[in-house]
């Protein structure tokens, strides 16, 4: 009888942790070497593994609605960024912020103020591109006082005024493609209804440089492999995005959150199969999903 043949299980090496996750962990671990007890406002990452693991050493996930209670306590915000009022709403009931927000959203967060200033200058539109409700949308939406137009497809843009200057953002996790499909179709709206004359229109490349160019090389990674096993918090709008990154090219891509959602017939008649995730997806629970499929495939 012939002996089968070893499947083939590789990790995608540009998978896993952003530096905003990595940082806001890292200082989780940190403070929780030292305490007992921390408090995160909103999930620290978008991943029930993660946020269990970290739950076990110490860390409570809390709500806006619980700063009420925590005087005198220390809460972390989160790599998501956090809009003005929760700052002060902190600093008034004598919280102890630990600030893990990320250094690209926070740069975004600054630009997004400074073009709302210049929008109620000329009467113009504050426009992102983003997750409606996702907690740095909020944080973006909250340097223009709510006064922001928050847009999720390239179907919503007739809700702006195209006889109006518009300044446009994208969340940090979109896809670029989209984003760049959205801003032309904008500015093809503002020219037709300006007949020609010159539009007040400035887009920004606020997309993060990690999450653009991991397009790229996902797609490299699931084109040399017979199957993709995404592994991603079903929350995560970056593990939706590019999970379809991988599904374009191999059809046989599977999203999972955890090993036991591993199906057995997934792996019959492949050579081999290759393990990716978002940029909330811890490695160690990568390598436990390679561990699920080896004895899956014996």
């Amino acid at each position: 009888m012939e002996r089968k043949k070893p499947l083939q299980i590789e990790i995608d090496k540009s998978s896993g942790f952003c530096f905003g996750v990595v940082n806001a962990i890292s200082q989780a671990e940190k403070e929780l070497k030292n305490n007992k007890t921390l408090y995160s406002l909103g999930e620290i990452v978008h991943n029930d593994m993660e946020v269990e693991r970290l739950k076990l050493l110490g860390l409570n996930t809390i709500t806006h609605a619980d700063l009420d209670r925590l005087q005198g306590k220390k809460v972390l915000f989160r790599a998501h960024g956090e809009p003005p009022e929760t700052y002060k709403k902190a600093l008034d009931k004598g919280i102890e912020i630990i600030d893990a927000s990320c250094p690209v959203v926070l740069k975004l967060q600054i630009k997004v103020r400074e073009a709302w200033v210049r929008m109620q200058q000329v009467g113009g539109q504050v426009v992102i591109f983003g997750k409606k409700g996702h907690a740095e949308v909020l944080g973006l939406v909250g340097q223009a006082k709510r006064d922001a137009i928050v847009i999720e497809s390239i179907d919503e843009i007739e809700k702006l005024d195209f006889t109006k200057p518009i300044e446009l953002f994208a969340q940090t996790t979109k896809s670029a493609d989209e984003y760049k499909e959205i801003a032309d179709e904008i500015l093809r709206r503002m020219n037709l209804v300006n007949n020609g004359e010159s539009v007040d229109f400035k887009v920004y490349n606020s997309i993060c440089g990690q999450v653009a160019n991991r397009k790229t090389e996902l797609k490299s990674f699931a084109k040399k492999v017979d199957a993709i096993v995404f592994v991603s918090g079903k929350k995560s709008s970056n593990g939706k995005m590019l999970y379809e990154v991988c599904r374009s090219v191999n059809p046989k891509s599977y999203f999972i959150s955890s090993p036991s959602e591993l199906a057995a017939e997934w792996f019959k008649d492949i050579n081999s199969v290759g393990i990716c995730g978002a940029t909330s997806t811890p490695l160690w629970l990568m390598e436990q999903v390679a561990d699920s499929i080896r004895i899956l495939n014996k």
